[in-house]
């Protein structure tokens, strides 16, 4: 065991090392994506400050109305916007938050463009889009008619020069900022330019970027800035943090938040932007809007985007492959407000977790002693992982899953290689010598401790099984050698299968007889119960084939069982060179006289009162009386089975026992009379009936202990 111990915890370490090699390689990364994209969908839930965000889409249905009802083409006028905005403040909404760039001037003219801005002002707090990149864009300095961003970061400098390969993202060296017009109006400057992983998904985003000395909030991030109250004018960035009002975000080494999505689109209540349009110009003209309830964005965080396909801001999510870019935008705020982010695993104590995982695989593999161990195994260790992630995802924890299942298998795998280089040669050996000889439970004995096949034996009580087919030698003198074989073969095959699967051993068999035992070698509380049954369904089975069997040999083959339980010595038996898995002791000798026994009383199943006693009269059956056989002074009660446990009593079990009691209270005429009335059909009141008439007609001095002495084996 501890070379198996050993060679399975080298099974783990070389599963662990195989697990860092894929996580370098970049393969563990596109395996773990999956899983953790999977656990997103299924555990997205609503927030508390969910119902605080409202979305305003600008659909396919807003662009084909607009079109057949106001003849605007795209892009539209920025009027419209202004509209929007218009409405939001007279709804009071907290803010607006505008995921659209306006970085080219207005194709329908300068007062487009200054209407769109005057609305802005007139509304307050509004966020507007910047897009930040490294070459492509319109300016490399911040505008001067841009305001700065009234918002610093403590610690980022540090940051940076700890994350050089983060800082490269981090800080823009070029922009596109919104026309003059808007720009000088927009209380809050974001940026929406957000980069995918490596698979091209979205699921996490930057809280803010540096462009010219100044921090770019991302508009998600902006738009909860803009809504609180106080102001909150500095954040504080440590290794893995951004402590911001009170709030601990948590950022990996590139800087970013894990987004933690709250459900499928729509999850945030969503408006399309032609039915806020209407309802603004309908109340400008004292018409009735189609939104009736203007409380709607009251003092909520308003997000304004595309939906339209067309439009082309729909991004592949963990959510879906098609969400609309303002509701990312919405997740994130929504995280900030509610303040329960996703973190991930501390390096030391994900590998810690893959580490422990494979050895513990790679060990119990090693040492399993089955491949159906193994299999359990297997069944219970696999979900771990998934169980883990789910539960660490519940608690704010981005928690392996992909890595740990993977070392996991690799470790079962190698700890199975090991067990079977160390014993699974030595199993398939001892399976394939001696599956024909011994039953399924010794083999399995012997492969579990090969030990055990060595001389020796052991004390034990066993219910034995001795059987012989009647007139066997005269009629395999009429089969040929080739059909007697085959007779042979059928036969013991059907007997055999019945004992095995009653969890018998089978010991040996002598031509037509068989011998076997139950209760070793693994302990069995109902061994005596067992061999009954296998001798009722055994008779059955044979009788089942009899007329075939007849047709084969001109014979009715039957067969007598004999059974008995005794203490006698079970083992490894024989010589140092052979041996055999076998029994000696008098209980088992009784068995084979009570086998042969059953030709004095004519019938066929012979049980000793010791076996029956055990059953607790499970079975139908009757008391047959005593019997003294060759070799023991000592008589013994022997019983016959008639029958399946739970099956009705046979008809001849009551009339049997009252004429077997009248004889053992010496009442010879009357049990004479007993027997003779139940003697045609049954060959032992036959016999009982000639005794009892012969004491009847020896007159008063016939004297009979009830005991058949036996002359002959």
């Amino acid at each position: 065991m501890n070379k198996k111990i050993m060679y399975g915890l080298l099974a783990g370490v070389t599963a662990v090392a195989l697990v860092a090699l894929l996580n370098v390689s970049g393969l563990l990364a596109r395996w773990e994506n999956p899983t953790a994209d999977w656990r997103a969908r299924l555990l997205a839930r609503p927030s508390p400050a969910t119902e605080q965000i409202k979305l305003i889409l600008l659909d396919q249905y807003s662009l084909d109305w607009a079109s057949q009802n106001l003849g605007w083409s795209w892009p539209w006028p920025r009027e419209a916007y202004a509209v929007v905005l218009d409405y939001l403040k007279r709804c009071g909404a907290k803010t607006a938050i505008f995921d659209v760039l306006y970085t080219e001037p207005s194709a329908f003219g300068v007062a487009d463009d200054e209407a769109l801005g005057a609305a802005v002002e007139r509304f307050g707090s509004f966020v507007g889009a910047v897009f930040l990149g490294q070459t492509t864009a319109q300016t490399t300095t911040w505008p001067d008619t841009a305001k700065p961003n009234a918002f610093v970061v403590n610690g980022l400098d540090a940051w940076l020069n700890a994350h050089p390969a983060a800082a490269t993202e981090m800080v823009a060296t070029a922009a596109a900022f919104p026309v003059p017009e808007l720009t000088r109006a927009t209380a809050w400057l974001a940026n929406v330019r957000e980069i995918p992983d490596e698979d091209g998904v979205f699921r996490r985003a930057i809280p803010f970027r540096m462009f010219d000395g100044q921090v770019l909030p991302s508009l998600g991030f902006a738009g909860w800035l803009a809504g609180l109250e106080p102001p909150v004018a500095s954040a504080t960035l440590t290794a893995d943090e951004l402590h911001v009002a009170g709030l601990k975000v948590p950022l990996d080494a590139s800087g970013r938040l894990i987004l933690k999505f709250r459900g499928p689109s729509g999850t945030h209540q969503a408006f399309n932007a032609v039915e806020v349009i209407q309802s603004e110009l309908r109340l400008l003209e004292g018409g009735s809007p189609p939104l009736t309830d203007d409380s709607i964005f009251k003092d909520k965080w308003v997000v304004f985007g595309f939906s339209a396909p067309g439009l082309k801001d729909l991004r592949p999510t963990p959510i879906a492959p098609d969400y609309p870019g303002p509701e990312i935008y919405a997740t994130m705020l929504d995280n900030m407000l509610a303040g329960d982010f996703l973190r991930e695993a501390s390096p030391v104590a994900a590998w810690a977790w893959i580490f422990a995982l494979a050895l513990l695989a790679a060990v119990i593999a090693s040492v399993a002693r089955s491949g159906w161990h193994s299999g359990l195994a297997a069944l219970i260790l696999l979900p771990l992982p998934t169980i883990a992630g789910l539960l660490a995802w519940q608690a704010g924890i981005v928690w392996p899953v992909a890595g740990a299942s993977v070392g996991m298998l690799l470790g079962l795998l190698g700890g199975g290689i090991v067990n079977y280089v160390l014993e699974g040669r030595q199993k398939t050996f001892i399976k394939g010598a001696f599956k024909h000889y011994l039953s399924a439970e010794v083999i399995e004995q012997i492969v579990r401790d090969p030990n055990s096949l060595k001389l020796g034996g052991e004390r034990r009580e066993l219910t034995i099984f001795f059987s012989d087919l009647e007139g066997f030698s005269s009629f395999s003198e009429k089969l040929s050698p080739e059909e007697l074989t085959k007779l042979l073969n059928d036969y013991l095959t059907d007997m055999t299968d019945i004992i095995m699967d009653e969890g018998g051993t089978l010991d040996k068999y002598v031509g037509d007889a068989i011998v076997a035992f139950w209760n070793a070698p693994l302990p069995q509380v109902d061994h005596a119960a067992r061999a009954v049954r296998a001798a009722v369904r055994c008779q059955r089975r044979l009788a089942e084939r009899r007329e075939e069997y007849m047709q084969r040999t001109g014979a009715a083959v039957r067969m007598r069982i004999g059974l008995n339980t005794g203490p006698v010595v079970v083992g490894n038996m024989g010589s140092a060179r052979r041996f055999d898995y076998t029994m000696l002791g008098d209980a088992a000798n009784l068995a084979s006289r009570l086998e042969g026994a059953n030709k004095a009383l004519g019938t066929y199943t012979m049980v000793a009162e010791s076996t029956w006693a055990l059953t607790q009269n499970a079975f139908p059956g009757r008391e047959l009386g005593q019997l003294r056989v060759v070799g023991r002074s000592t008589p013994v009660r022997v019983f016959e089975p008639l029958g399946l446990a739970g099956e009705p009593p046979s008809s001849i079990s009551a009339p049997f026992a009252a004429a077997l009691a009248l004889a053992q209270a010496r009442r010879w005429a009357e049990a004479a009379q007993a027997f003779t009335a139940i003697a045609t059909d049954d060959p032992v009141a036959k016999k009982y009936a000639t005794k009892c008439d012969a004491l009847a007609a020896a007159g008063p001095n016939a004297t009979w202990d009830g005991v058949w002495s036996l002359t002959e084996k």
